[in-house]
């Protein structure tokens, strides 16, 4: 009896401690919808704050599903894509502007009915994109095809929607992340055929700068934190949260971080970086501008690498994928910030 008695006092105590320790973690799970029927990659978000509701690329299903922000449910499917992969949404027009990679063109969704309504054919290679706040051009990597020394950046027109020029010879055959300044005048892009970061000046169109990412390879997310002139940017090989001067492209510090990772976001309240990848949420914060600590990381799921952070709801939304596992359960999680 006295042994049981024992047994149980531990099971206790370790529960306890079990939950506490979920308690302090920086992110709290608060619902999951279950993506049953979906398998491969989900790539990434589109956000309409406006009409709550949270876009999502679905790669194999070849759709961009469309859940509601507040409750987590999904509420539609819009079909007709090759391979959708980025996105962003024009609150202006309604519409969400679709990098799709299975046939290499930009696509243009009306958002009332859920339809394509035009299409953009680019060059070879078709993939990431950002736009620009001030002029809201979206600028496209396309061009390289993943064969070619160099690559371009076609830039999209939203308003009118048509391909209006390119910024070309961007080194490698490839990028990934992108980010452009407030003001719209620079655009820094993550080049991962030359594992750089390349600076673009927008007025120009021409690569101004290429700031080399010491012993670190496919870089992969970038976020800026302009009032401290910082530069977040988060690399696969090995996986590491790189801080860089964005006047100078000097490396401030370097930490180790989840792996896999695909998407990061700054919350500037809490002066926190999210960076999700396979597994966790590597959680970091930031300081002062030059001094970071790896605070967290928060259990997630099998490649639940794609996320978007909503601040004002204070929720990290998070996209659980499985490509490479037969069995892999796929899910939209939702994160509270604690």
């Amino acid at each position: 009896m006295r042994q049981l008695l024992k047994v149980c006092i531990t099971i206790m105590v370790v529960g306890s401690v079990m939950l506490n320790a979920q308690e302090k973690l920086p992110l709290k799970l608060i619902m999951t919808t279950p993506m049953p029927g979906f398998t491969g990659d989900f790539d990434h978000f589109g956000l309409d704050r406006k009409g709550n509701r949270l876009f999502l690329a679905a790669e194999e299903h070849k759709t961009v599903e469309v859940f509601d922000l507040l409750t987590g449910k999904r509420i539609h499917s819009i079909e007709g894509f090759g391979q959708p992969l980025m996105m962003v949404y024009l609150p202006e027009s309604n519409h969400l502007v679709v990098t799709d990679g299975g046939d290499s063109s930009v696509r243009l969704v009306d958002c009332k009915k859920y339809k394509i309504i035009k299409t953009i054919k680019l060059g070879e290679g078709v993939d990431h994109g950002v736009l620009n706040p001030v002029n809201r051009f979206y600028y496209v990597e396309s061009g390289g095809g993943h064969k070619g020394p160099t690559h371009v950046l076609s830039i999209i027109d939203t308003k009118s929607f048509k391909h209006i020029g390119d910024v070309a010879g961007l080194p490698g055959n490839s990028n990934e992340g992108m980010v452009i300044d407030r003001a719209g005048k620079k655009l820094y892009v993550n080049l991962t055929g030359t594992d750089e970061v390349g600076v673009v000046d927008l007025e120009t169109r021409q690569l101004v700068a290429k700031w080399a990412l010491p012993d670190a390879h496919v870089a992969h997310a970038i976020v800026l934190d302009e009032p401290d002139h910082r530069m977040f940017i988060a690399t696969r090989k090995p996986a590491r949260f790189i801080v860089l001067n964005s006047d100078t492209g000097k490396v401030v510090t370097s930490l180790p971080c989840v792996g896999v990772n695909s998407d990061m976001s700054f919350d500037v309240l809490r002066k926190r970086i999210y960076v999700t990848g396979s597994e966790t949420a590597s959680v970091f914060e930031q300081r002062d501008a030059d001094h970071y600590e790896h605070i967290a990381e928060v259990p997630t799921a099998y490649r639940a690498k794609s996320s978007i952070f909503v601040p004002d709801l204070k929720r990290l939304y998070v996209a659980v994928s499985g490509k490479g596992k037969p069995d892999a359960k796929l899910e939209l999680q939702v994160y509270e910030v604690q």
